[in-house]
């Protein structure tokens, strides 16, 4: 079992949400984490966070998806998954076999749509709703919800009232503010704060003289975006109260580690998933070996201890 493993040493808690260790997965990257199975054991991942669920099925982006690029990768999925009712019938029954917890990513196209989502998801075997705000809100003419304080208070709100599970606002980097933001979801109710979701990128075909990605524009991931999420962590932990999951190119515990010395409570790996699929597993034993070389005890002593002194952003372990 995990708890022998680590003996409880990289255990941190969110909001209520228990993590056996730091180290989740990117929403998008893991599948819905039973694709993975065969290659690492789940129960040493601190959670599974899986792709992201619409009210009904979605079939995608047409035309090529992804492409690679320098130090990362372009993506333009288009958020394809079988619907709500279909993963609470048919995929959910099958993580709960395993002792993990179970973070669902969820998004909509009005804030109805949201609350209506986390109503659905309001059951046993969900642990935790992660809201992607990255999503066009119809309503207002196309605006993204990530990118307008307001309107991401507004689905932030919606969802809280609509579940009883902790909940998880994912914050994009397309925004001139990220502090903003995060003060404006913390302040409608959000739980934790995620970031940082994909930066906006295109990649052009010189010989075809055409963009690569049927949706021209795709979401930049990868070790190439790791300073800027770094960056951003480090001014939203000084800034709120919520614990936050750190994200955006970690590719070895050194990375991870570097999220939670400027706040993150916590951290998620994606890109990174594609190359080794193991590598949840082997993050959390190297922050292990990072604790035994530096004296240290549990990993929640290295949260903030990169932020200007006073600043330590640990609300929920300090209460």
């Amino acid at each position: 079992m995990v708890k022998s493993l680590y003996d409880g040493r990289l255990a941190v808690e969110l909001a209520g949400l228990k993590m056996q260790t730091p180290v989740t997965t990117g929403s998008g990257t893991f599948g819905f984490g039973l694709e993975f199975s065969d290659f690492l054991d789940l129960e040493k991942v601190g959670a599974v966070t899986v792709k992201g669920i619409s009210l009904l099925p979605s079939a995608g982006n047409a035309g090529q998806r992804t492409v690679e690029t320098p130090s990362g990768m372009l993506n333009s999925i288009g958020l394809e998954n079988p619907g709500v009712d279909y993963f609470i019938e048919n995929t959910l029954p099958q993580l709960r076999r395993y002792g993990v917890p179970v973070i669902v990513n969820i998004y909509g196209h009005t804030p109805v749509e949201y609350g209506q989502v986390a109503e659905k998801l309001n059951v046993d075997g969900v642990n935790a709703l992660e809201i992607n705000i990255s999503c066009p809100n119809v309503k207002e003419g196309g605006i993204v919800f990530g990118t307008c304080p307001e309107a991401a208070a507004d689905v932030v709100s919606r969802v809280k009232a609509a579940t009883s599970k902790t909940v998880i606002t994912k914050l994009s980097p397309n925004v001139t503010n990220i502090v903003s933001m995060a003060k404006s979801v913390e302040d409608a109710g959000t739980d934790v704060i995620s970031l940082i979701n994909t930066l906006m990128g295109t990649k052009i075909d010189i010989e075809r003289r055409k963009p690569v990605l049927g949706n021209i524009v795709g979401g930049l991931s990868g070790p190439a975006v790791r300073p800027v999420a770094v960056r951003m962590c480090y001014q939203v932990a000084q800034a709120v109260g919520v614990p936050i999951i750190g994200m955006g190119g970690i590719m070895c515990a050194e990375d991870a580690i570097e999220f939670m010395l400027v706040g993150a409570s916590a951290v998620a790996v994606g890109t990174a998933n594609f190359v080794k699929p193991d590598i949840a597993e082997t993050i959390a034993e190297g922050m292990l070996e990072y604790l035994d070389r530096h004296g240290m005890k549990t990993v929640t002593e290295i949260i903030g201890q990169a932020l200007p002194e006073g600043k330590e952003s640990m609300p929920y372990y300090k209460k």
